[in-house]
């Protein structure tokens, strides 16, 4: 799974996540894309859930890309710990996600695979998605 190899800091204040994408929205590599539509934070878990679909339905075809890392750590106290005594320890990695961000592309693949990848990639995810295709596509 993805994770920082190294940070600064260990744990983060908690933030909002508000806004719209600014940066990272419009489709760079492939000619498929899924758009985020709604924000939120996407576990790594949920990433790799959503790379091994798309993997498994283009039948390891194509390329993809992957335009999102989680880079944020969530933290978590044990169970039954009483209040206080300090912030729990790093549990996890989320990438916060603004409505607007690109999440994943691919290409060199079928429009209809490549359709029902994402939708399936889509479903695995915790925030709304859209599937869209790069200007002047066709099919050959």
């Amino acid at each position: 799974m993805l994770e920082p190899a190294k940070v600064k800091y260990r744990k983060q204040h908690k933030g909002r996540i508000r806004g719209k994408a600014s940066r990272g929205c419009n489709l760079s590599f492939g000619d498929f894309g899924l758009q985020a539509i709604s924000s939120g934070k996407i576990t790594a878990r949920q990433i790799e859930a959503a790379r091994m679909t798309m993997s498994r339905a283009t039948k390891r075809g194509g390329k993809l890309w992957i335009r999102i890392f989680p880079y944020k750590p969530i933290t978590k106290k044990p169970a039954e710990v009483r209040m206080g005594k300090g912030k729990g320890a790093p549990e996890y990695w989320v990438a916060p996600v603004q409505r607007g961000r690109m999440l994943y592309e691919l290409k060199g693949i079928d429009r209809a695979i490549a359709i029902e990848a994402l939708t399936l990639a889509g479903h695995k995810l915790s925030v709304l998605t859209k599937i869209v295709t790069r200007e002047g596509y066709r099919d050959a």
